[in-house]
């Protein structure tokens, strides 16, 4: 079973920074494009970046400039490096490796929540 599994998440003020986590088996990272969503409390879950197995990188409008996400394959790690953290930040962030065929696989989620 394909696990990936999120760490980081935690209460920051506004204006700060946190980095999420996202590891998996290297059969996954090696071979799969990789992807933070997040879900604000009542809505839609959103992308918010994605890297590809090549390392070309995307953002949302809402975060560029602010949000990166790196990946570490000698850990098989994804990363999600969270700068000038605003309320609306405020989510629960999930990774997603998914590949050309189709498959999905989603972590669980970590929260973050973001004072003002």
């Amino acid at each position: 079973q394909v696990q990936l599994v999120e760490s980081g998440g935690g209460l920051v003020q506004s204006g700060g920074s946190l980095r999420l986590s996202c590891t998996t088996a290297g059969s996954i990272f090696n071979f799969y494009n990789m992807h933070w969503y997040r879900q604000p409390p009542g809505k839609e879950r959103e992308l918010v970046a994605q890297i590809t197995v090549g390392g070309g990188a995307t953002y949302s409008d809402a975060v560029k400039g602010r949000f990166i996400i790196p990946r570490e394959s000698a850990k098989n790690t994804l990363y999600l490096q969270m700068t000038d953290l605003k309320p609306e930040d405020t989510c629960v962030y999930s990774c997603m490796a998914a590949n050309l065929a189709g498959f999905r696989y989603w972590g669980p989620g970590t929260r973050v929540f973001v004072s003002g």
